[in-house]
């Protein structure tokens, strides 16, 4: 397969995962898995298989920078508390428009906020229509006599401002993918579990053993480490903007395929928000601009090889 095919393996592997985030995270729900829980195992999984493979390797200096703890901070622990809490209020569509629909407009902020950096052109019309589209789904929601913004809608947006930090902090610091997955999940389980174990309430006696076995794997293996090394392959391949573009589709998908999986409710409303907030953060009018970009490179460097000759 050439590099481009390869790439676009990668790219399906990874929705497929990120899709069945969304999916297998409003399954806790119904299987009455707790937030708390589910984190717990995440942490744990993950954290049992990396480090012997750490040890194996030899590399674990980088985990005593003062960097690894912050990022295990805030892309660990703050934010998968928060999401896995949210998927317990509010259904797969809200996930789309309040977590993945807003996580560019937060990624924009916390980089001018923590580094200065200004909003360009597609960041001001993103925000635009992003902004538009909460306000029309807004009225909707109040002409069908919708109750409005719950908590989980709250802690969606909580969410992406969390991973829109870790995403600037993580791109700042420059820290390689290994490292940064390897420090999310290590630091995330030494400083959770503790608190957990002893404080937080815990409800696996009430949990069916095999759903537990389904959601560990899922999120201990195939999120934090699959669904990370195969969405770095698909960037080496395809190129960080198109291969982020594709992949953030897959949220939206999936807000989709749970209306008939998982019998969830899709108003007018929470259509046009899924429509105006995916346009918003996936930004497709760039993939025009950036293959007018390349054909014009092309056409020059095909014009400078023949002036050569």
């Amino acid at each position: 397969m050439s590099p481009r095919l390869q790439g676009y393996g990668y790219v399906a592997i990874t929705m497929c995962i990120w899709g069945g985030f969304t999916i297998f995270s409003r399954l806790n729900a119904q299987w009455h898995i707790s937030a708390w829980d589910i984190v717990a195992m995440r942490f744990a999984i993950a954290f049992c298989l990396l480090v012997p493979i750490l040890i194996y390797k030899k590399d674990w200096a980088f985990l005593w920078q003062p960097k690894a703890m912050i990022l295990a901070l805030i892309g660990g622990v703050g934010y998968c508390l928060t999401v896995y809490s949210a998927f317990l209020y509010a259904p797969a569509a809200h996930a789309a428009i309040f977590l993945n629909g807003t996580m560019p407009l937060w990624t924009a902020i916390a980089a001018f906020v923590l580094f200065g950096q200004p909003f360009d052109r597609h960041t001001w019309l993103s925000f635009c229509i992003i902004l538009a589209s909460i306000g029309l789904m807004s009225v909707l929601m109040l002409r069908q006599n919708h109750s409005g913004l719950g908590v989980g809608d709250v802690l969606f947006v909580c969410s992406a401002m969390w991973w829109g930090v870790f995403t600037i902090l993580l791109k700042q610091w420059k820290l390689s993918a290994w490292h940064a997955m390897t420090s999310v999940a290590i630091w995330s389980t030494l400083f959770y579990l503790p608190v957990y174990a002893l404080f937080l309430p815990k409800h696996f006696s009430q949990v069916e053993p095999l759903h537990l076995v389904v959601q560990g794997l899922f999120h201990g293996v195939f999120v934090v480490i699959l669904a990370t090394l195969t969405y770095i392959a698909a960037i080496e391949r395809l190129g960080a903007f198109k291969a982020g573009s594709i992949v953030n589709l897959a949220p939206f998908l999936a807000a989709l395929i749970a209306v008939p999986l998982l019998h969830e409710p899709l108003s007018l409303s929470l259509l046009f928000g899924l429509i105006g907030m995916g346009i918003g953060a996936l930004q497709p009018w760039r993939w025009r601009l950036k293959d007018t970009l390349t054909r014009e490179l092309e056409k020059q460097k095909n014009q400078s090889g023949e002036r050569v000759k």
